[in-house]
């Protein structure tokens, strides 16, 4: 049995910034209502037409991390794509990836699980190699939301936390056991799905023909993100603080044990809440969201590539990641660099 361990980090984010006064000509908010609940200062959106998508920001963080793993692109024996905003509905943004990379035909992945998707995709990985099944694994969280948000008054609760980026992991073979990743825990809720969601366009309920069908459209707002923002923040605080208790435990550690934590950048107060409640200083977790918003699974590889590049996480560093959101699901990592 091996473990696995992350070997290389990349980030990408589009060029251009958005701020929150940018916002405010485009829907009846202002700089001071959006801080004081998010925390966001300003986020990044793709201009259409430059190319940027879920899975081209994915391929250019991709790269820096392998890159950075030393490893040539023909040594990633397998590909794992965390979205909930793939290119096309199908086929998913990993085969895409692998096709834009050149990889070998190795296989590709695609994981669904929003927020939490890129520590999914990382015990997804970590099984893998942990088996020998594979070597060196990529691992991707990409999101372009802009294009699909309702940026009038009446989607502000939601489009205003919301901005586009990629980040990047190539997980390798490490034979040392009390190194790398330690335990992956994952959890989910769907009694709660419809509380954080995307309804149509669904097989389940509403597809394309008939939203095409509808008198008027304009008046229908299921394929708009829907977010019940009250209780998803109660849910989020508790199991946040449950699934980062469940991978301290599980290997023996406690809150005083972490070198860096990296939440999920889903709004700054909660990240604020759970570094109370585990009485750690600011030094001992990373927030990135005021300049990025909330990037879905994007979010904790850009976060946790940026917090590598300041130098924030260092040799035999206790790391934990988590994250809650949409399903609901939520999930930890604990990871000894």
């Amino acid at each position: 049995m091996y473990n696995s361990k992350i070997t290389g980090l990349g980030y990408y984010v589009p060029e251009n910034v958005v701020t929150n006064d940018d916002l405010s000509k485009l829907m009846d908010t202002n700089d001071a209502w959006i801080q004081e609940r998010t925390g966001i200062k300003e986020r990044r959106h793709v201009v259409k037409g430059d190319g940027d998508t879920t899975t081209t920001m994915g391929v250019k963080a991709a790269k820096i991390a392998i890159e950075r793993s030393g490893l040539d692109k023909d040594e990633i024996d397998f590909v794992v794509f965390a979205t909930l905003s793939p290119d096309y509905y199908f086929p998913g943004p990993g085969v895409l990836v692998q096709r834009d990379l050149g990889l070998k035909t190795v296989g590709a992945l695609d994981v669904r699980n929003q927020c939490s998707g890129f520590v999914y995709a990382i015990s997804v990985a970590d099984q893998f190699i942990k088996t020998g099944m594979y070597k060196n694994v990529l691992v991707i969280g990409s999101e372009l939301h802009s294009t699909g948000l309702d940026m009038t008054t009446r989607g502000r609760g939601v489009s205003v936390i919301f901005g586009d980026g990629a980040g990047a992991a190539v997980l390798s073979r490490e034979e040392d056991t009390t190194k790398g990743i330690l335990s992956t825990h994952l959890h989910s809720e769907g009694e709660h799905a419809e509380e954080l969601a995307l309804i149509a366009p669904g097989m389940g309920k509403r597809w394309v023909t008939d939203i095409l069908s509808e008198d008027n459209p304009e008046e229908d707002t299921s394929y708009f993100p829907h977010m019940n923002g009250q209780f998803v923040f109660k849910n989020a605080v508790v199991r946040f603080s449950e699934v980062i208790n469940e991978g301290l435990q599980a290997n023996g550690l406690t809150a005083s044990d972490i070198d860096l934590l990296v939440p999920h950048q889903a709004n700054l107060r909660i990240s604020q809440f759970i570094q109370q409640k585990f009485k750690l200083n600011d030094n001992q977790v990373f927030n990135n969201i005021m300049k990025y918003g909330n990037t879905t699974a994007a979010s904790i590889p850009i976060a946790l590539t940026e917090a590598w590049e300041q130098g924030k996480v260092k040799k035999n560093d206790t790391v934990v990641l988590a994250a809650f959101g949409s399903g609901f699901t939520w999930a930890s990592a604990i990871i000894k660099w």
